[in-house]
């Protein structure tokens, strides 16, 4: 069984540790867990893990946020995985800061990462995982937010939130999605 999980994010080292990057982390944090590697390929930064006899490929798209689909398209057809083995991680400004919540489908509410992947996968039925980055910004101040690191309450309290976020993972691999929400959910 093959799985492709993409994680969110805009490449360059003033994006790294901000909070619409939180897909990206979390990739590294499952790639570090088993000591794999990310290459530059052909639209995205990959590796490769395995988990109880499944394959996760793990991409990070290098065509900046705004156009994630080109790439998870890309990989979608090159590795040949169907639409119900990806899994989409991303950061979430309805969500309080920590809060993960996994969803088989549902719109991008306006995210512009998830709007192209639904444009160039046709629709809005693949799983994604929100990952909570909290929305304390004034109005009209969403992008500086999203682009502006965790503060270090935050960055302290990641690896902790990356780690469920990657048992997530592991479970939507191997136990599926509706056991993995009902697990994992609150």
């Amino acid at each position: 069984m093959k799985y492709l999980i993409i994680g969110l994010g805009n490449i360059g080292a003033e994006y790294e540790l901000t909070r619409h990057n939180i897909g990206f982390l979390t990739l590294d944090r499952l790639a570090d867990k088993h000591d794999a590697k990310f290459e530059t390929l052909k639209l995205a930064m990959k590796s490769e893990i395995k988990y109880k006899g499944r394959q996760i490929h793990l991409i990070k798209p290098t065509t900046y946020m705004n156009l994630s689909g080109k790439a998870v398209n890309y990989w979608m057809q090159e590795l040949k995985i169907p639409k119900e083995n990806i899994l989409v991680i991303t950061d979430d400004i309805a969500l309080p800061f920590g809060k993960l919540r996994l969803r088989a489908k549902g719109s991008s509410a306006g995210h512009n990462g998830l709007k192209n992947i639904e444009q160039l996968t046709g629709g809005q039925n693949y799983a994604r995982l929100k990952f909570g980055v909290g929305d304390n910004f004034h109005k009209g101040q969403q992008v500086d937010y999203v682009l502006s690191p965790f503060t270090q309450q935050e960055f302290d309290e990641l690896p902790f939130i990356m780690d469920k976020a990657c048992d997530m993972v592991y479970g939507f691999s191997t136990i599926g999605i509706n056991r993995t929400m009902s697990e994992y959910n609150d």
